[in-house]
């Protein structure tokens, strides 16, 4: 059985990245053979240090996550950045690089996606065959997550309702899929406009996204377990599915690991991006957590509806949406229609002081210029050419490689 930590004694973060090639920036599906060359020919997970690598569904995405629960995350963006330049430096032998952000702006999912074929490939297969993952959302998504620990169900109450409350404002904070297939999607955050729909065949499994309000393990499993595992059963017919990996809302409670994932985060052009965000949006929850802005009863009303209406308009509009719902916006302190970079530029100004200066820096770059897809499409400029998209992203990977944030 897993140790058990208190909230926010310890933290998990994983951050996925493409495969592309140096030239075409094609994705590349070769992700075995960049584990092979690290792990003397074994195609298997690797354990660097405090950082291990491993696959994803697809083949051209690697995830790199802390091995293990992570005491601080002040240091993790310098060793996040540093397996970002190791693999960097395996993949230049392979004529290829690692990409950062959400979503490819060119690649066509139909021709371009290659499943992962080792281990654990057979869930992947029974993946593709219900929901065909030849898809945006299936092949090409690439997101943070934050896990944050809970020891009880005391814990998990306060940690699940305060996470529920802010899952709607993350895409104004962190949105970076502004482009598929060459073309501007007119979503700030395109990843999650597919999240959404992309288990449509079981809707049990995404639900609204924003999860239901449950605040027990005993309420969870009613809820949302057992109507998830009832839908998959007709079509697991090898039983190889678990009702962790299946759900698939915002924020999914792992109570194998006594943890809350969320998922709701985009990846952005470097660590110290992400890092920043993740410290952001921690730092928050910590406020909500001990009812510094309102009462764990009244963040526990919120529905999924409710809470629904304001993600929606922000996958679409981003830092812009402005929030008009006066009952929501109280829960902040906030007396007024506000734009959701506005209710984050309320949030950093509480909680800065607790923040690193590293990390100030990051929160404030993307404050004053915008979420990255507004940098992107501002570099863009409305040349939507394909040298020009090109041109853009292989500033992004640099970005990834020199571990800094990205300006138009």
């Amino acid at each position: 059985m897993a140790k058990k930590y208190h909230l926010f004694e310890v933290f998990g973060i994983e951050l996925e990245y493409m495969l592309v090639d140096n030239s075409s920036l094609k994705v590349r599906p070769i992700v075995d053979e960049l584990l092979m060359l690290k792990n003397n020919g074994v195609i298997d997970d690797i354990e660097n240090g405090t950082i291990a690598w491993s696959n994803e569904l697809v083949a051209h995405v690697i995830e790199i996550k802390t091995n293990g629960p992570a005491t601080g995350l002040n240091n993790l963006s310098e060793t996040f950045h540093k397996n970002v330049q190791e693999i960097n430096a395996i993949l230049k032998d392979l004529d290829a690089h690692l990409l950062p952000t959400a979503s490819h702006p060119l690649m066509n999912p139909v021709t371009d996606t290659q499943l992962w074929k080792h281990s654990y490939s057979e869930v992947y297969a029974l993946y593709n065959r219900i929901f065909n993952c030849s898809g945006h959302g299936w092949s090409n998504v690439q997101s943070t997550h934050i896990n944050l620990p809970f020891f009880d169900d005391n814990e998990f109450e306060k940690l699940h309702a305060a996470i529920r409350i802010i899952l709607p404002l993350i895409p104004g904070l962190s949105a970076s899929s502004p482009i598929l297939e060459g073309h501007k999607t007119g979503f700030q955050d395109t990843r999650l406009e597919y999240y959404k729909t992309n288990q449509k065949e079981i809707p049990e499994m995404t639900g609204l996204v924003i999860p239901e309000q449950v605040f027990t393990k005993k309420e969870y499993q009613e809820v949302i377990f057992n109507p998830i595992n009832k839908a998959t059963k007709p079509h697991d017919t090898e039983h190889i599915l678990d009702h962790y990996f299946l759900n698939s809302r915002g924020a999914i409670a792992r109570f194998d690991r006594n943890a809350i994932e969320i998922r709701l985060v985009d990846i952005q052009e470097c660590p110290k991006a992400d890092i920043a965000i993740c410290i952001l949006i921690i730092e928050v929850l910590k406020l909500l957590v001990n009812e510094k802005l309102v009462s764990l009863e009244n963040q526990k009303t919120w529905t999924k509806e409710n809470l629904f209406k304001i993600l929606n308009p922000t996958i679409e509009e981003g830092e812009n949406y402005k929030i008009e719902n006066m009952s929501f916006l109280k829960i902040f302190n906030l007396d007024k229609v506000s734009t959701v970079k506005e209710v984050w530029q309320n949030f950093y100004n509480l909680v800065k002081n607790d923040i690193d200066k590293t990390f100030q820096e990051a929160i404030e770059t993307i404050l004053n210029h915008g979420t990255l897809s507004t940098r992107i499409l501002q570099a863009i400029n409305d040349d939507f050419s394909e040298a020009h998209i090109k041109k853009v992203y292989k500033k992004l990977a640099n970005c990834l490689q020199e571990n800094k944030l990205f300006m138009p």
